[in-house]
């Protein structure tokens, strides 16, 4: 089974960036539909970026569209999220996770119950 590991959260200032990395080893993030999930205290676990198993689908919840942008790298077995033009309501705990599903499944998936596999999550602290 795949592990995953999370990295690049952190504190910063509103209106900044932050890129995250997830890196998947036991398995490659080309055969996984996967996904950033974040979890604000006493908030359900969302969605915010998902990305089909062949990279060619991406979902963005609508609070980051246009902000917060997902990509696999295969090569580097890595699944990162590049988040811009923070503000103080992203901060939450980051989580990546994959989904099994066939090859040339097109769908992404946005709740978490879908998603088998889970990094240990990274925090993210925006300030205003």
């Amino acid at each position: 089974q795949v592990q995953l590991v999370e990295s690049g959260g952190g504190l910063v200032q509103a209106g900044g960036s932050l890129r995250l990395a997830c890196a998947a080893s036991g398995g490659t993030v080309s055969s996984y539909a996967m996904g950033w999930f974040r979890q604000a205290p006493g908030k359900d676990r969302e969605l915010v970026v998902g990305v089909s198993i062949r990279g060619g689908n991406t979902y963005s919840a609508d609070s980051v569209k246009g902000r917060f942008t997902i990509s696999k790298d295969n090569a580097k077995n890595t699944l990162y999220l590049q988040m811009n033009s923070l503000k103080p309501e992203d901060t939450a705990v980051y989580y990546c996770a994959a989904r099994i599903t066939f090859a040339f499944d097109r769908v992404v998936k946005t709740t978490s119950g879908e998603y088998r596999y889970w990094g240990q999550g990274t925090q993210v602290t925006v300030s205003s």
